[in-house]
């Protein structure tokens, strides 16, 4: 199943096997084209802020699963892009614009999941969408985002040189234990120094960290000076994501006003910050919204589940997970 948003934005649903579905989204770009690549079947974290954490998880995508939606998202381009027949021209390769431009220039694993929790088959996927023979892209053009695995990031550093994009969310442990769970585990200081490790010897190279903009939760002039003291020492670029909204979410997104001044404090203070654009809203393809279908091992979205419709319910109810279509769509 294909979706269409009215910014350009495009999101699959690709069934990965009799009972799940994950989802991949490309993002147009003036110069740029993003693939934004699913790396799990839900995910194995619990950030409250996000919707993929919201289904619980299934199991870990094989490497045919997380390059195949590359293949797919690359086919529909391609086709979409092709010289019309009565244009005499030969075929041009498969993603290629008539000029012979790239379609899909930068590939992000920010989907579903938490990549470094399937970290053999990502980083196989990556090798492949790197490899000259294959898709041939940039490592510069090829970014992991990971929520903070501090042992998985440690031996990223041995075996891969991608992009590194860090979901902090937030300047001090007390909140980020609330924001991203795993935080408890490794806390801010462990996985700034592992930032630190991933950058030693790559001297031009900078960790792009990702904060979503939570209204009166992490958005204060306060938080943004503390996050300044934070990253003071570290190469970095900051991505503010206004957030992006689901069902029965607690949150709600910061004013323009409040994410201004935050951005203003930081661009001050000597940081490249940029306010990312919402995209593919209307279909529920923007940071934070893919939901896909998801068996939930972990029970997890059961669980969420008020105890007054549990009640109420049927003897043997779906999981709410299981409610979105999958059914005739194309398989990876």
């Amino acid at each position: 199943l294909e979706q269409a948003s009215d910014d350009g934005t495009r999101k699959w649903l690709l069934r990965v096997d009799s009972g799940n579905c994950i989802e991949a989204v490309f993002i147009p770009e003036r110069d740029r084209g993003t693939l934004c690549v699913s790396s799990q079947v839900g995910c194995a974290l619990d950030c409250s802020f996000c919707s993929t954490a919201q289904q619980g998880f299934n199991r870990n995508l094989s490497v045919a699963e997380i390059i195949g939606q590359v293949w797919v998202a690359n086919r529909a381009l391609g086709r979409d892009a092709r010289v019309p027949p009565e244009a005499g021209c030969r075929k041009r390769p498969m993603g290629k614009t008539p000029q012979g431009d790239r379609i899909i220039t930068n590939v992000v694993m920010m989907g579903m999941g938490e990549p470094l929790l399937n970290f053999d088959n990502v980083v196989q996927a990556m090798n492949l969408m790197t490899e000259d023979f294959a898709y041939g892209l940039s490592k510069r053009r090829v970014t992991l985002s990971t929520a903070g695995v501090v042992p998985a990031l440690d031996r990223l550093r041995e075996v891969s040189d991608v992009s590194l994009a860090v979901s902090l969310h937030a300047p001090n442990d007390a909140l980020r234990d609330e924001l991203v769970p795993i935080n408890k585990k490794y806390p801010i200081q462990a996985l700034l120094a592992s930032c630190k490790r991933y950058l030693e010897g790559k001297p031009h190279r900078r960790i792009t960290f990702e904060y979503v903009m939570l209204n009166g939760v992490n958005d204060s002039p306060q938080q943004a000076r503390e996050l300044v003291r934070l990253l003071a020492d570290i190469p970095s670029k900051i991505n503010l994501i206004p957030f992006n909204p689901f069902p029965n979410t607690r949150y709600t997104r910061s004013s323009d006003a409040a994410i201004d001044a935050f951005r203003d404090i930081l661009i001050k203070a000597g940081f490249t910050t940029i306010t990312r654009r919402t995209r593919g809203d209307d279909i529920d393809a923007a940071c934070g919204q893919l939901a896909g279908k998801v068996l939930d091992r972990s029970k997890r979205a059961l669980r969420r589940i008020p105890i007054s419709v549990v009640a109420a319910a049927p003897a043997h109810p779906a999981p709410a997970a299981l409610v979105h279509p999958c059914t005739a769509q194309q398989q990876v």
